[in-house]
């Protein structure tokens, strides 16, 4: 990454401790992150042109729930065409919710119970190697 600008991230997650946790432990490895508390925030984010490198999307929120987001942004040309890689962490595993995240073009499903922090930054690694 040396030169690059770095990868810009927007966690959307209502739990503070986990989004604070999250983005200061992303920030340490070099990437840009942005946190929205709920998917309004976030879909207000996107709309205004703040287009990350990848989305780490939590599905329960206040306001607009992680489904609910990436229905409006495949309603939306502009973040469709975008075509904004969406990771899912979510305490939702049953395999309904997992399907339905895929359906709406999630590439990537975690349940939050069964991941550490270290675990999830290595995984957002991974789709930046």
């Amino acid at each position: 990454m040396e030169g690059e600008a770095p990868k810009k991230i927007l966690i959307v997650e209502d739990e503070p401790l986990l989004g604070n946790l999250l983005r200061q432990r992303l920030e340490k490895e070099g990437f840009s992150v942005t946190l929205a508390r709920d998917g309004e925030e976030a879909f207000g984010l996107l709309r205004a042109g703040n287009l990350p490198n990848l989305i780490l999307l939590d599905i329960i929120l206040p306001k607009l729930s992680g489904f609910d987001l990436m229905q409006k942004i495949n309603e939306e040309p502009v973040l469709l065409d975008a075509r904004l890689p969406i990771v899912i962490i979510s305490n939702l595993g049953q395999e309904g919710d997992v399907q339905k995240g895929k359906a709406l073009g999630a590439i990537g499903y975690f349940v939050k119970a069964q991941l550490s922090i270290e675990d999830l930054v290595s995984k957002v690694r991974e789709f930046f190697a």
